[in-house]
């Protein structure tokens, strides 16, 4: 099936379109009824119009968008009329919610006279937040908006021109960093004519390009003074002094293209004549004006870009405008101006250059990236481009007066992190707590990695590091870690780090006698202990039994009972605990321990009792959330006196006893633990009364499939497993785990830790 055949099917499938509107508000009761609309709807109707900045507080205006296009200049197709554009808008609509969570109706507007596109938009400014222009053709995509940042209160942005201008402004700034150009003395060469083009042109000279230096073309060849054909006022602000005529002599010694016109304008001989390291974007779509492999026949010393995702550093304006409407809208913005605009190009250069998480390469087929020639802008599914983009643009628009709204900004950024989803402001807190450890401790936390050759050990050893979280010892063969650590360039990252080869190691012979001593009646000779403590994953157990490590992690290569048992038989589990495995599973709304995942596969009435408690504990502790615990069943409160809900009702009765503080109840159905409805209807001596947020699931086999349906069908996020009940810090990763995985898990490992020694060394 074609990519084209493959698009209609999708769009067609199921509900029609791309997008829906779904209420925020409950809608359930009269109650909610009477709130949502007559008679409750008039108290903010009167404030609103007291106040109209109260549209912000009472309705959807702050966090809502108009995509407008008159479909004059779509995309690879042109002038197809606004009906046919619809797909691209309700695409752009899609494209808003998904990185910055920004609500979208998209208007398609019968009207190719450029005035009532104007009168339009003045008409729709008390509904929306913003207005983004889309695919309307130049010149009067410049009289549209100029017209329109005049008339109206609210940020109104032309995508086509400014949003590649602002993505591809970045990649130029960190092209121009690697090799090393001065941004005043490049010769630049725009190729287009239109509104992106121009766009860029005016967006290249507040960086820094000199106007002497810009020649431009269009389907007609150089702008030059003189020229009648083809012309309007917005190109002829471009026209230069010049006796060059054609993109070949525009091309001739300039260091840099910006192509945002047509297939095959450029050739391999024009780029041959370029200066020395010349910087080629050639962003036309969907074929670009030359491709980079001609390029590359003629110019090996080339920085390309492009505006396709098949190819290395994609101009794509997904990376800027749904995080500019976001600072935009959330400071109450009259306008998205200049100084945004620029905000929003050196906050993308920056990120290029940080560390690409692991979640990158893998929506890249497990490319790895590394800010170079091949990577100079972060890839679209870089999340944290909402975190560096909408903040700077926030800040630019307080300093430049444009802001109704002042925002604190270290608020704003923890604001911003929830979009970011529940790991990443879960880990904020477990590795804010963590850095405390060395202050209060007097020493860095340590982990230890049996895993420690492992590529994605390594790298985690690295954030782990770098983020202060814990000071990493990796075990295995020095030479085979030293030169892994060498091929992914992290030595700098990774110097001094402790390396330890457990058969050469000077503890070898005390760790096997202890071992020795500990299962001697568990048919364990001395000479079986040597060899045992010669494996990394016993050697990793034993270090952290004798205090030379505080915990450690492993399994990341290994099977899940190959990690644990060495752990268990070593380390071994509290006096009286159970040990079991908990995942945390975070939806949208809320925020669930399941437990246990991994470990018991019949657990009796005890273990079951002992199981919740250590998660009710390791929740309090980690979270401060209060544990609410439902001991789950296929019955409710004795509907079925079926023997297997025995032992269910039994770990309900030690824990009301032993642990009377903690709210526990049960058996129960899994939807009677977590919909308030049900237990107000039906059970109202529910002691959770619908509110759960610890799962206890009656035997392994449960648990598992409940947490693997849950977390693989979507719309939630996991993190696990965490294991409980060792009598020292020891962590099973899942195998496959990746990057991110390994470095939450390290922190969680080193907040048990922190927690477990903090009180005795205060």
């Amino acid at each position: 099936m074609s990519i084209y055949e493959e698009s209609l099917e999708y769009h067609s499938r199921g509900r029609k379109g791309k997008v829906e509107v779904v209420p925020t508000k409950s809608v359930v009761t009269q109650k909610d009824l009477s709130l949502a609309y007559s008679p409750g709807v008039a108290g903010p109707c009167e404030k609103i119009a007291a106040n109209p900045d109260l549209a912000y507080e009472y309705t959807t205006k702050g966090n809502l968008v108009a995509v407008v296009s008159n479909g004059t200049a779509v995309l690879g197709l042109g002038n197809i009329g606004a009906l046919a554009s619809k797909p691209v808008m309700e695409g752009k609509g899609i494209l808003f919610k998904k990185f910055a969570d920004i609500d979208v109706f998209d208007i398609e507007l019968n009207a190719n006279n450029p005035d009532d596109v104007i009168r339009a938009c003045e008409m729709l400014e008390p509904t929306f937040g913003g207005i983004n222009l889309e695919d309307i053709k130049a010149p009067e995509c410049f009289y549209i908006e100029e017209e329109l940042k005049k008339k109206l209160n609210i940020p109104v942005f032309h995508d086509d021109q400014h949003g590649t201008a602002v993505i591809s402004s970045a990649a130029f700034l960190n092209a121009l960093e690697l090799v090393d150009k001065k941004i005043d003395e490049v010769k630049v060469v725009f190729c287009g004519g239109g509104a992106a083009a121009i766009a860029c042109a005016n967006l290249y000279l507040n960086l820094g390009v000199r106007r002497e230096n810009i020649m431009m073309c269009d389907s007609k060849g150089v702008i030059y003074k003189g020229r009648t054909e083809g012309m309007n006022p917005y190109k002829e602000r471009y026209a230069v002094e010049t006796t060059k005529r054609t993109v070949g002599e525009a091309l001739d010694g300039a260091d840099a293209f910006v192509g945002v016109s047509v297939k095959g304008i450029v050739t391999k001989e024009m780029v041959a004549k370029m200066a020395k390291n010349p910087i080629i974007f050639a962003m036309a779509n969907p074929e670009p004006e030359i491709l980079p492999e001609e390029i590359m026949e003629v110019r090996s010393d080339a920085i390309i870009a492009t505006g396709r995702s098949d190819y290395p550093n994609q101009v794509n304006n997904v990376l800027g405008f749904p995080f500019i409407f976001r600072g935009a809208l959330d400071t109450m913005s009259t306008a998205i101006n200049e100084e945004m605009k620029m905000a929003a190009v050196k906050a993308l250069a920056q990120l290029a250059k940080e560390d690409v998480p692991e979640y990158v390469s893998r929506a890249y087929g497990g490319q790895q990236f590394k800010f170079g020639k091949d990577y100079l802008i972060p890839k679209p599914f870089d999340r944290r481009a909402l975190f560096y983009v909408a903040p700077a643009v926030a800040q630019a628009a307080m300093d430049s007066g444009v802001a109704r709204k002042q925002i604190e900004m270290k608020k704003y950024r923890e604001s911003l992190e929830g979009f970011l989803g529940f790991t990443y402001t879960a880990m904020r807190f477990v590795k804010k707590q963590v850095r405390k450890a060395e202050r209060d401790m007097g020493r860095k936390i340590s982990l230890v990695f049996p895993e420690g050759e492992h590529s994605k050990i390594l790298h985690a050893a690295k954030i782990i590091r770098d983020e202060n979280i814990a000071e990493p010892i990796l075990l295995g063969s020095p030479d085979k870690i030293k030169a892994e650590i060498d091929r992914l360039g992290l030595g700098d990252a990774l110097d001094g780090v402790q390396i330890i080869r457990p058969s050469q190691s000077e503890h070898l012979k005390t760790f096997a006698q202890k071992f020795f001593e500990k299962r001697q009646r568990k048919g364990i000779t001395l000479g079986n202990a040597e060899v045992l403590m010669k494996q990394n994953t016993y050697f990793a157990a034993m270090m952290v039994e004798l205090g030379l490590a505080d915990g450690t992690i492993g399994g990341a290569a290994q099977s899940y009972p190959e990690t644990l048992k060495p752990a268990l038989q070593v380390i071994g589990a509290k006096k009286g605990s159970t040990l079991a495995g908990i995942y945390t599973i975070a939806t949208k709304k809320k925020t669930y321990w399941f437990a246990d995942t991994t470990i018991n596969v019949e657990p009796n009435a005890e273990e079951l009792a002992n199981i919740a408690v250590a998660t009710a504990n390791f929740v309090k502790t980690s979270t401060g959330i209060e544990p609410k615990v439902a001991m789950l069943s296929f019955s409710n409160f004795g509907s079925n006196e079926h023997p297997a809900t025995q032992p269910i009702r039994d770990a309900v009765k030690i824990i009301h006893e032993r642990h009377p503080d903690l709210v526990v109840d049960g058996e129960m159905q899994a939807d009677t633990a977590i919909m308030p409805e049900i237990s107000e209807e039906s059970f109202p001596f529910n002691k959770v009364a619908g509110d759960a947020n610890i799962l206890i699931f009656p035997n392994l086999q449960a648990a598992n499939i409940a947490y693997k349906l849950v977390w693989r069908m979507g719309g939630v996020e996991a993190v696990g497993p965490i294991l409980v009940g060792m009598n020292k810090p020891v962590c099973v990763l899942q195998r496959g785990s990746d990057v991110n995985d390994i470095v939450n898990m390290a922190s969680i490992t080193a907040f048990e830790v922190y927690n477990t020694k903090k009180v005795t060394v205060k």
